[in-house]
């Protein structure tokens, strides 16, 4: 996938993580947690031997945005237990 591809997937990602999780980031934070899911949606997806192509389309969207959903439930786990 090329860079602006990753790119544009991971902040749509990052932006739909953000409003389903009900956080409040800006542009690069969605950015980075959207590329930050597509590795961790990538590997759940081959974890459970979903197969799909790269590249900018609906699944590398849907399989990023679940990672990026993921991966803030995960840092608020960890949040709130620093915060304890």
């Amino acid at each position: 996938m090329s860079i602006i591809a990753w790119i544009v997937v991971g902040i749509i990602a990052g932006f739909i993580a953000e409003k389903v999780t009900g956080r409040d980031h800006g542009l690069l934070t969605n950015l980075v947690v959207g590329i930050i899911g597509a590795f961790v949606g990538g590997f759940i997806a081959s974890l459970l031997g979903f197969e799909f192509r790269e590249g900018f389309n609906i699944a590398s969207i849907v399989v990023a945005t679940i990672g990026a959903i993921v991966f803030l439930w995960i840092l608020g786990m960890i949040q709130g237990r620093r915060g304890r």
